[in-house]
């Protein structure tokens, strides 16, 4: 699990320095801060494009190799953002980096619920993505830090370091995952014909949404809105990341005791605690606590989103797994893209909250309307069970 968890504490710190860093690798780059802020976007479009195509062409490949492949690719791709001469360089890596992010993930959490009874999957799910939430905490800080006192290069090379460890740490404490089952692609892709799957994914796109958009603006929040310094933002970011470490825990309980009425409740939490920071962003203390509680609503979803996943895709979960994050990077460009909307229309800073709200409640219906088909279906397979039965039943008394 500890070995796990350190690819995602890497993959995890890789993804969000990028943002911290974006005026000083705009200036070591020689492009405008805008134009630099496409490398943030080519390591989203890797993981969207790498996610689903790993993790179908690799199906056959072993679980531990696949793993251990995925964190190559990706020490391989940061290790060339060190070193990329020019703008064009520099995009190629950063997609590079983000091609195994979504399927290491899936393949991780797979890997996870595979070495627990069935009834603490969605626990060692939580445990491999605290390494994610453990990164806004400790792993962006200080490689921000680094990167700006050192050259932001030297950021990413913390980061090639991380993933070199998780690499030796796969090697030796990963076992070989007999149980995680292998497939082949044409049954990995038949996870894009089952409803269930798009429904769920749909549930964290559109939920996810509204974290984002207030994530992407947060840091003008807290200056214009609730008032504090420059110099306090980075605290309360990495009390974000206190939040989203105590919500992966609380959400892989949850998961694991009731899984469905659990993301009603998480929904349901995120929506609440999205419209109260409208109000609450106008104080630096409650902006804080609301910062906090935005950060543990929205990771304590992810792990019972992948556990239902895994529960909804039959044979083809390795792929399902992985288009998990995709749906979630989506997430992350719709809700900044959102975000950025209702501010331009001149609502202010705190506008973002009360858009995210109302994703959130889109989320809450499109897992409404998901638990309504399923239990639709489940009734007419019930119908037509019967209906085989009292034909069996009639057949037997005809012939007596």
């Amino acid at each position: 699990m500890f070995a796990l968890a350190i690819g995602g504490f890497g993959i995890g710190t890789t993804e969000f320095v990028s943002m911290g860093l974006l005026p000083d690798i705009a200036t070591g780059i020689g492009v405008s801060e805008p134009v630099a802020g496409h490398v943030i976007s080519m390591y989203a479009l890797g993981v969207v494009v790498g996610g689903p195509v790993i993790a179908a062409l690799t199906a056959r490949v072993p679980r531990k190799a696949l793993l251990i492949g995925l964190m190559v690719a990706f020490t391989v791709g940061n290790a060339a953002t060190i070193f990329a001469p020019s703008y064009g360089w520099l995009m190629a890596s950063r997609f590079v980096a983000g091609l195994p992010h979504g399927a290491y993930f899936g393949v991780a959490s797979l890997a996870a619920a595979s070495l627990v009874p069935a009834g603490q999957r969605a626990k060692a799910v939580s445990m491999v993505m605290m390494g994610l939430s453990v990164a806004n905490v400790i792993g962006v800080p200080v490689a921000a830090w680094v990167g700006q006192n050192f050259g932001w290069r030297t950021a990413f090379g913390i980061v090639t370091v991380i993933g070199l460890v998780t690499i030796v740490g796969l090697l030796r404490w990963v076992p070989e995952l007999h149980g995680v089952k292998m497939t082949n692609p044409m049954t990995e892709l038949g996870a894009l014909k089952r409803s269930q799957v798009w429904l769920t994914l749909a549930v964290g796109t559109v939920g996810f949404g509204g974290m984002f958009a207030v994530y992407t603006y947060v840091s003008t929040t807290l200056t214009d809105v609730a008032g504090l310094s420059v110099a306090w933002v980075p605290l309360v970011l990495m009390i974000y990341g206190i939040g989203m470490v105590v919500g992966n825990l609380v959400g892989g309980v949850v998961a694991d005791k009731a899984l469905v009425p659990g993301l009603f409740v998480l929904l349901a939490a995120m929506a609440g605690v999205l419209a109260l920071f409208v109000v609450a962003a106008h104080n630096p203390y409650t902006a804080a606590l609301g910062v906090f509680l935005i950060g543990a609503a929205g990771s304590a979803l992810v792990p019972g989103l992948q556990t239902r996943l895994m529960d909804v895709a039959a044979d083809a979960q390795t792929l399902a797994a992985a288009l998990n994050h995709a749906a979630l990077n989506i997430a992350n460009a719709a809700g900044a893209w959102i975000g950025g909307l209702v501010i331009a229309a001149g609502l202010g800073y705190t506008a973002p909250a009360a858009a995210g709200a109302i994703l959130a409640v889109a989320g809450l219906f499109v897992l409404t309307f998901a638990v309504w088909r399923e239990r639709l279906k489940a009734e007419s397979v019930d119908l037509l069970a019967d209906s085989g039965r009292n034909r069996n039943e009639s057949g037997q008394t005809a012939r007596s």
